[in-house]
């Protein structure tokens, strides 16, 4: 077992922080108002008396970069969690299906399914994910130097209630990352170096945002506005008919 040097997380963070930045830049470029207009349900727009197109725009748009960075941001975090743990445990990224990070500790096995917070799927996914743990184990068992193998569900934040299940563990937040690391405070340690240079790169980031908000509203006014209001009928149809 190795000791981890919060340096090293610092530097890991600061060099890899700028992918997120990155990528949240490129998802936002590459968007378009045709493809997130036909994913959102315009009657809950109408619903809720949306009257501008800037305001019906910015609605879907913020709602397409929230998803799209969640999942950006989670592999960000799921890097991060593998280099800990290589740091301390030797680590690794697992070759098995849905299998992010494997490492021994005390003897036993775990391989871990890494996601961001506690909620984040359904019964289908969850099963996919119990399916994968089932998969691996019948695989890694092979290896007779192995006592006992344990799955994870490790959570980058959050907290449950209760963190045993049928068939494997859900560690969230403080205890995912103390679990990894061998240190009860890093879930504390990561927050001041995640803002590094964030001021610069959010600045990037929301000129291209206002450059996209300003070019869907012209289109979107086009396409979808008659005497300068909203066409529902027009919106309803391209978005839902036959």
């Amino acid at each position: 077992m190795g000791k981890l040097v919060l340096n090293n997380v610092v530097k890991y963070v600061e060099n890899n922080i700028g992918d997120f930045h990155k990528k949240r830049i490129e998802s936002l470029r590459k968007v378009k108002l045709s493809v997130i207009l036909k994913r959102k349900n315009p009657y809950l727009y109408k619903a809720k008396n949306i009257l501008t197109a800037h305001d019906i725009v910015k609605s879907i748009l913020d709602a397409h970069l929230s998803s799209q960075e969640e999942t950006i941001f989670g592999e960000f975090l799921e890097g991060l969690a593998i280099f800990v743990c290589g740091k301390v445990y030797n680590g690794k990224k697992s070759s098995a299906e849905g299998i992010d990070l494997e490492f021994i500790k005390n003897n036993t096995l775990y391989i871990v399914s890494i996601k961001s917070g506690p909620n984040w799927g359904n019964s289908g996914q969850i099963n996919k994910m119990l399916q994968n743990f089932r998969t691996a184990k019948r695989r890694l068992k092979t290896n007779s130097k192995i006592r006992e193998i344990v799955a994870i569900n490790g959570c980058c934040y959050g907290k449950v209630n209760k963190y045993e299940k049928e068939e494997y563990l859900q560690l969230c937040g403080q205890r995912f990352w103390e679990f990894i690391s061998d240190n009860s405070q890093l879930y504390l340690e990561i927050i001041e170096p995640l803002g590094h240079k964030a001021k610069e790169k959010n600045q990037e980031f929301y000129e291209s945002y206002a450059q996209v908000i300003n070019k869907f509203t012209n289109e979107f006014s086009f396409e979808f506005c008659l005497n300068n209001k909203i066409d529902w009928n027009k919106l309803v149809k391209f978005n839902s008919s036959k």
